[in-house]
């Protein structure tokens, strides 16, 4: 195991990435993987934020 592949520890890394991409027909280079994951973390820590923010404001109202 090298430091790339450690930094993804839990994680899904690019290279597992590539592979359950390329099962589901789609071949992309491991750098393009990585792009995926990088905008999938993003999209769903901007997802969560939204979760968290309306269910605080809405604990907010409620008292």
């Amino acid at each position: 195991m090298n430091y790339r592949d450690e930094q993804y520890k839990g994680k899904i890394s690019p290279k597992k990435a590539q592979k359950m991409l390329k099962k589901e027909g789609m071949n992309v280079t491991v750098e393009r993987a990585e792009e995926i994951l990088y905008f999938l973390r993003k999209l769903a820590n901007m997802h969560m934020q939204h979760y968290l923010e309306k269910n605080t404001n809405k604990k907010k109202t409620n008292d």
